[in-house]
C-alpha cells in the first residue's frame, strides 16, 4: 500500500510540475493577452481592436505577411524537398553528418545569422562582389521584399527538411525495389511511390514552416525596408511604442486563430487520409 502511495505521489509530482509551468508560464500570459484585445486593461469588454484590425491599412498587411510567408513555404519546398530526399536516400554512415549540417545553423543565435547574411546581402558584401566579377552590380539586394523572402528561406529551411526527411526514413524501402524491378524508372518511382508516402511529412513541414514564417519579425526588421515589413512588426510597435496594448494583443490573436485554422485542416486531412487507408 505504502508503494502505491508512493507511485501515486511521484505521478502526481511529474504530471504537477509541467502542468504548472504550462499554466504560469504560457497559459495565464496567452489568456492575458487574449483579454488585452477586448479591452480588458481599459476597464471594459469591446470588439474595438478587432474591428481596427480588419481595416484596409491592416487587412493589407495581414495579406501581405500571408504571400510572404506563402511564398517562403513553397520555396523551401522546392529546396528543402530534394535535400530531404539526398539525406533519407543517403548510406547510413552519411546520414549523420548530413543532419549535423542541416541543425548546425541553429547552434548560432538567429541575431547573428540574420547579420551574417546582412553582410552578404549588402551593397559591399560578398553577393555584390561576385556579381561585379561577372560584371553586374552593385544591386540593391537589401531592405526590400525578396531580402526578406531570402531570409526567411535561410531561417525555415531546416522545419521543411527535417519533417520530410522523418517520413522518408520510415518509408519501407522494399516498395521502392518493387516499383524498380516493376520497370518504373527512379523518376515515376519517386512521383508513385516515394511522395504520396511522405505526404504526412511534407504536410507537416508546410505547417510548422508557414506558420512561424507568418509570425516573424526579426527578419523583415532588418533585412526589408518600409513597403516590405509584415504584420509582426506592426504589432512590436503596438506594444512598444503606439502603447497600445489592445490593438496589439487583437492582431497577435488573428495569427493565433489562423495557426488553429492550419492546425485543423492539417487534423482534418490527416484524419481522412487514415479513413481512406
Amino acid at each position: 500500500m505504502t508503494g502505491n502511495a508512493g507511485a501515486r505521489g511521484l505521478l502526481a509530482l511529474s504530471l504537477g510540475l509541467p502542468a504548472g509551468w504550462l499554466l504560469l508560464f504560457f497559459l495565464l500570459p496567452m489568456g492575458a493577452v487574449w483579454l488585452y484585445g477586448f479591452g480588458w486593461g481599459d476597464g471594459g469588454f469591446d470588439l474595438a481592436a478587432y474591428a481596427r484590425a480588419l481595416d484596409p491599412v491592416y487587412l493589407g498587411i495581414l495579406l501581405k505577411s500571408l504571400a510572404t510567408a506563402a511564398a517562403v513555404t513553397l520555396i523551401c519546398l522546392a529546396v528543402g524537398l530534394p535535400v530531404a530526399v539526398a539525406i533519407g536516400f543517403a548510406p547510413a554512415s552519411w546520414k549523420p553528418w548530413l543532419l549535423l549540417a542541416l541543425m548546425l545553423p541553429f547552434w548560432t543565435n538567429l541575431l547573428i545569422r540574420t547579420y551574417a547574411l546582412i553582410a552578404i546581402l549588402r551593397t559591399e558584401g560578398l553577393a555584390n562582389k561576385v556579381l561585379g566579377l561577372v560584371g553586374f552590380g552593385p544591386l540593391e539586394l537589401m531592405n526590400n521584399g525578396a531580402a526578406v523572402v531570402v531570409g526567411l528561406v535561410y531561417v525555415h529551411l531546416p522545419f521543411m527538411v527535417l519533417p520530410i526527411y522523418a517520413a522518408l526514413d520510415r518509408l519501407d524501402r522494399s516498395l521502392v525495389e518493387a516499383s524498380l524491378d516493376l520497370g518504373a524508372s527512379h523518376l515515376r518511382t519517386m512521383f508513385a511511390v516515394v511522395l504520396p508516402l511522405a505526404l504526412p511529412g511534407i504536410a507537416s513541414g508546410l505547417l510548422i514552416t508557414f506558420v512561424p514564417a507568418l509570425g516573424s519579425y526579426l527578419t523583415p526588421d532588418l533585412l526589408g525596408g518600409p513597403d516590405s515589413q509584415m504584420i509582426a512588426n506592426v504589432i512590436e510597435r503596438q506594444f512598444k511604442r503606439a502603447d497600445d496594448w489592445a490593438f496589439g494583443s487583437a492582431l497577435s490573436f488573428l495569427l493565433v486563430y489562423l495557426t488553429f485554422a492550419g492546425l485543423a485542416v492539417r487534423a482534418v486531412w490527416s484524419a481522412r487520409r487514415e479513413a481512406r487507408a
